[in-house]
């Protein structure tokens, strides 16, 4: 079965998941703030929707973009740091990455939805 997925992404939907974003969050590898990307994203949006289509449509992501560090992080009060339970990973993206991804995210739930692939 394969899925009709159009590589074209509407402005409001990019908008939608910019204004998401939680504010409290880590800087990404551009260093760049939720709360300020937000602002920018009032501006810019547009661009970005153009950088974005242009990437699914032709399968090319930039290397830049793909780029990300994780940090591993103890979790405070646990009994055994020996346990991998004990540790907890964060990733360190781009923010665009961080949008894109979460748009692909929801086409492949719609798409689950709409063939009822999950139980």
């Amino acid at each position: 079965m394969a899925l009709d997925i159009s590589p074209s992404i509407l402005i409001e939907e990019i908008s939608k998941l910019i204004r998401n974003l939680l504010n409290g969050k880590v800087l990404g590898l551009d260093s760049i703030l939720n709360k300020v990307f937000k602002v920018v994203a009032l501006i810019i949006i547009k661009d970005l929707v153009e950088v974005a289509s242009r990437c699914f449509a032709s399968g090319i992501i930039l290397k830049r973009l793909k780029e990300f560090i994780t940090i591993v992080l103890r979790k405070e009060g646990k009994k055994n740091y020996s346990l991998l339970s004990s540790y907890k990973l964060i990733t360190l993206e781009n923010m665009l990455v961080k949008v894109l991804e979460k748009h692909v995210a929801n086409i492949i739930s719609k798409a689950a939805e709409k063939h009822k692939l999950l139980p």
